[in-house]
């Protein structure tokens, strides 16, 4: 997909995940606000994979294992979702191992 395409993409993520932000504010689970923008996107006609395993390899080759991205959007995107009130160096390092993990791009 295009940088541009994956840009606008982003743009309608976001506003989705405001406008339930807005609705629930703080103080759920994360799963609550997970399911909620899995909702939301679907209503916009977005693709989106709920809890999709996606494989850890070795550099040899080996599948040590899986991590579950909170939402996969259109294949290209993941969403790893955070219900507290600001993220940290953990937070970041996890999304990054996940994005080399899934061989995805990262996208500013």
């Amino acid at each position: 997909m295009p940088t541009q395409e994956i840009n606008q993409l982003c743009d309608r993520i976001r506003e989705a995940a405001f406008r339930l932000h807005k609705h629930l504010r703080h103080g759920h689970l994360e799963k609550v606000y997970e399911n909620g923008l899995k909702h939301r996107l679907d209503k916009l006609g977005i693709e989106v994979a709920q809890q999709h395993p996606l494989p850890v390899h070795d550099e040899d080759g080996n599948l040590p294992g899986d991590f579950y991205a909170d939402l996969l959007i259109e294949n290209e995107l993941i969403v790893e979702l955070k219900a507290c009130k600001t993220t940290t160096d953990d937070h970041i390092a996890q999304l990054l191992g996940y994005l080399r993990s899934a061989n995805k791009k990262l996208v500013y």
